[in-house]
């Protein structure tokens, strides 16, 4: 069957092992000095690893693979102890895996183990990027009527990476604003606060299936437009850090030096 899974950049890939505590299903092993995805039977998918690796090296594809098996997996886990046991559930609760979640609990209650109590905590399991919340409730002071409008000062188009021209005359000593496409969505003075005077780009460090060709396209972009500076506006999510990890592979790639201004948002809505 076709689904998604890791996949890790080999070249990249320096042997840290930083990735191994980000995946409590034991997919992930350090051999002959490379993390590698051991069984296609233990990762999820979800992509709880991404945002553990300080070299970029992981990333999401979808290819032929066998269907992931939490039994297979709970009989991994539970060799690991309570802790790892209830990292899993947590991990399971927090991408809304009802299905794979009771089967976990199923697995214990066979085998007679104790189900240790979890909770939905934020940056428990190390992926919360995709952990459904209702943040409705963070919004129920604001009265419509005292809302203010704001002049919006986007300057460029197109803003996504991928559609983007690395000779675009409007990059040319420009002040650069590198953001994850989720931050202006949760950030609500986006523009006055970030984006005023600056060319907007934009992309997702998880889900875009083209993360070696933005380091190239930044990369030109770097060598030959005479960026002034550059600012980066991310999620506090972990596998949004990758913004940051693209933008200076990018950097080393053109030979370029320039201070990084960086920011991060929380899901709530607020600067970091």
């Amino acid at each position: 069957m076709k689904r998604e899974v890791i996949h890790i950049n080999e070249e990249k890939c320096t042997g840290c092992g930083d990735c191994i505590t980000g995946c409590p299903e034991g997919a992930l092993q350090v051999i002959d000095g490379k993390a590698r995805l051991i069984s296609d039977l233990f990762c999820d998918g979800l992509g709880a690893c991404i945002g553990t690796c300080p070299q970029g090296a992981i990333e999401i594809e979808q290819r032929e693979a066998q269907p992931y098996n939490e039994y297979k997996v709970m009989e991994n886990i539970v060799k690991a102890g309570p802790n790892v046991i209830k990292a899993h559930l947590q991990h399971l609760q927090e991408h809304g895996e009802e299905g794979f979640l009771n089967q976990a609990i199923e697995f214990l209650n066979d085998k007679n183990l104790d189900i240790p109590e979890y909770e939905e905590k934020p940056l428990a399991c190390g992926c919360p990027g995709s952990m459904m919340q209702d943040l409705s409730e963070n919004k129920s002071g604001i009265d419509d009527k005292s809302a203010i409008n704001v002049r919006p000062e986007l300057k460029n188009w197109p803003v996504q990476l991928q559609l983007l021209n690395p000779n675009a005359t409007y990059l040319k000593n420009a002040d650069l604003l590198i953001a994850a496409d989720c931050a202006p969505f949760a950030y609500a003075n986006f523009h006055h606060r970030f984006l005023k005077d600056k060319v907007l780009i934009i992309f997702c460090p998880k889900l875009d299936q083209t993360i070696d060709q933005y380091v190239d396209k930044l990369a030109q972009i770097f060598e030959k437009q005479d960026i002034k500076s550059i600012s980066i506006v991310h999620m506090e999510v972990p596998c949004c850090s990758g913004i940051g990890i693209i933008v200076q592979r990018a950097l080393e790639k053109a030979q370029k030096n320039i201070i990084i201004k960086d920011y991060t948002i929380s899901i709530n809505g607020e600067i970091v």
